[in-house]
């Protein structure tokens, strides 16, 4: 696995907590872990800025919302 850059790892947490505000009690273990996975995801491909990882955890968060509406 490829290490992360310390300012990517901070974008990453400051981006997950932002979403899971948006959770009850800031989100259960499950929807935690597939926000991060997504995010893992995005910044393997180099997508490391703040406002691009915004987006991802944005989409994700849908994803959680579609799942649970299902």
């Amino acid at each position: 696995m490829t290490k992360i850059e310390e300012r990517t790892a901070a974008n990453m947490d400051v981006v997950l907590e932002e979403v899971c505000r948006n959770l009850p009690h800031g989100g259960d273990h499950e929807s935690r872990k597939h926000i991060a996975k997504k995010l893992m995801q995005s910044v393997k491909k180099g997508n490391v800025t703040l406002e691009g990882l915004r987006a991802v955890a944005g989409r994700a968060f849908a994803e959680l919302s579609e799942r649970k509406s299902a």
